[in-house]
């Protein structure tokens, strides 16, 4: 059976419509297909249970798993209040799974995964969706083994004040959860991914941080750092906009001889940086700054990453998952990111994506890696 991918995607005042259109555009280009995986992204405005009912009465049985977004991505730009359904059909099975305590311990989610891992004894790629404002996805990233088992995903987004998100599988949906789809038989999954934030020289020493807070650079509140560069007074940094713009303007930390981007996301009242990974005190970090043409560059080359890790194995979708500050940035060129993606691709190949709060991505020989304000491009192509 050959691999074919759809991608459909509807605006409506509700989510159960939204997401019953979407998905009827979906399987309307498969034709006679019959899904074997849908993939979900919806406006965190919507109701959870609203967009998976929609979705699920039309894809009946066929595994669905999926995330929020403040925006969705498809070859068509960006659409906000929107509901984005990919489709996959081919000669491969899908699992889709629900672990709801992810919130709690991203350590006891990870263990699970692989006690699900271990249930088969063929090979695996999964495909995963956290909560971007609740849960350790470092601590996940930490309790999957190191094995040829191929894991890839996001964090999923929404109401930055509010810290509304909320993750879906099959039936099953909410805030604080991970989902999970495990795909076995005639699949590739491949890879790629890059960032467009350089360093500008302004070095700072981390001096306090604490869990997810970052309370202090330099001996004073993160966000009086912050003011000093950017004029505007420490206190307008713990209110709109400033408080989520900030995110814009990550931290390079040095992790080993590498420097890893972390970024706020948001300002809290007190001044510190509300992290979703952990910074240790002691370190160096750099400010970070981003542009459009560094991030469609780094768009590119995340696409041609992934197309030369797919080798001869044609692509049947493409789902591009890209950081929230990516959003921000692009404010006026919105879907530049898809345009360069596409440049690579081509306009053949049915593209999906939305904006998330940080990417997991697999690394050769060593556990999952999570990260902050990448693009990545994953290709489900049909293996030889």
């Amino acid at each position: 059976m050959t691999m074919i991918g759809s991608v459909g995607f509807a605006q409506a005042l509700d989510g159960r419509e939204a997401g019953l259109q979407a998905a009827h555009q979906a399987l309307n280009a498969l034709g006679a297909n019959s899904p074997a995986l849908g993939i979900v992204i919806a406006s965190h405005q919507y109701q959870a249970r609203e967009v998976s009912s929609g979705v699920a009465s039309l894809f009946g049985d066929s595994p669905l798993i999926g995330f929020s977004s403040p925006a969705g991505l498809t070859d068509k730009g960006q659409h906000a209040h929107s509901v984005v359904v990919a489709a996959l059909s081919g000669d491969f099975q899908a699992e889709a799974q629900w672990y709801p305590g992810y919130a709690q311990s991203g350590r006891e989610t990870g263990a699970k995964l692989n006690q699900q891992i271990h249930l088969h004894v063929d090979p695996q790629s999964i495909l995963c969706f956290g909560d971007g404002f609740n849960g350790d996805a470092e601590q996940f990233c930490g309790a999957v083994p190191i094995q040829s088992n191929q894991l890839v995903g996001a964090l999923a987004s929404g109401d930055l004040h509010t810290g509304n998100a909320y993750q879906l599988a099959g039936k099953q949906n909410g805030a604080g959860a991970l989902s999970a789809a495990f795909l076995r038989g005639n699949l590739v999954m491949a890879v790629g991914y890059d960032h467009g934030w350089s360093p500008i020289g302004k070095q700072f020493r981390v001096t306090r941080a604490r869990g997810f807070w970052l309370r202090t650079l330099d001996g004073r509140p993160a966000s009086e750092s912050y003011s000093e560069l950017f004029g505007y007074p420490p206190r307008d940094w713990a209110f709109p906009p400033l408080s989520h713009l900030a995110r814009l303007y990550p931290l390079g930390v040095e992790q080993g001889e590498d420097l890893v981007i972390r970024a706020p996301i948001r300002v809290e009242a007190d001044g510190s940086f509300r992290m979703n990974a952990t910074i240790r005190d002691g370190i160096d970090a750099y400010l970070l700054v981003g542009s459009l043409a560094t991030c469609e560059n780094a768009a590119r080359h995340a696409a041609q990453d992934a197309l030369k890790k797919l080798g001869n194995a044609k692509p049947a979708l493409a789902l591009v998952l890209v950081d929230v500050a990516w959003q921000m940035l692009l404010k006026a060129h919105p879907g530049a990111e898809v345009a360069a993606v596409q440049e690579i691709l081509g306009d053949k190949i049915p593209i999906a994506g939305g904006y998330t709060l940080g990417q997991i991505v697999p690394e050769e020989k060593a556990r999952p890696k999570f990260l902050n304000q990448h693009i990545v491009v994953i290709l489900f192509g049909e293996a030889n």
